[in-house]
């Protein structure tokens, strides 16, 4: 079966670290993507099988944090424009080349996605693990994964003359809700 992504009742959430002397102070920002989309194949007699596609808009983070408008505003430019570089890196994408899974409950799978992952220019080989829960047309896939922001060719920045900097490894999390789409 064959499902759809609903971005608007799923969450996709980076989370980056501050580093150096000021780290204290620094922010340890939570941004959600708010433009994705994504499509998965799944078949609860043969999960092994299953395949998953996702594509998100690297200018649509936002900051879900409670700090002022202004630092708010400055993180979400510097994400953009300084680490993803949107405007010439627009998209992220996903797709699995094999999908590992085993039940491990009535309509609980255990599962690992390898496949590609592009990011801002580069596409390296990636693994994804994740809770499936498959219930009546509803897919709900739950999990996290961290990334190293120089794998990818993203320089963590620095500011305050390097005494704030942002560290190179990154935390991803994702509670993602797709609609069978009747194909």
């Amino acid at each position: 079966m064959r499902y759809r992504v609903d971005a608007s009742r799923s969450l996709f959430i980076a989370q980056a670290f501050a580093k150096g002397l000021l780290s204290a102070f620094g922010h340890n920002p939570r941004l959600a993507v708010r433009g994705f989309e994504g499509e998965a194949e799944f078949d609860r007699a043969a999960p092994g099988a299953a395949s998953v596609w996702m594509k998100a808009r690297a200018d649509s983070l936002v900051v879900i944090d409670d700090m002022s408008e202004k630092d708010r505003r400055e993180i979400e430019r510097v994400a953009r424009e300084e680490l993803l570089e949107a405007a010439r890196y627009p998209e992220i994408v996903f797709q699995s080349a094999s999908v590992a899974a085993r039940q491990v409950a009535e309509g609980r799978y255990q599962a690992r996605g390898a496949g590609d992952l592009s990011l801002h220019g580069v596409t390296r080989e990636f693994e994804i693990d994740a809770v499936a829960l498959v219930e009546g047309d509803e897919l709900r896939a739950q999990g996290g994964f961290t990334l190293r922001l120089t794998d990818f060719n993203i320089r963590p920045i620095s500011v305050a003359g390097g005494l704030l900097k942002l560290k190179d490894e990154v935390k991803l999390s994702f509670d993602i809700l797709a609609h069978a789409s009747g194909e």
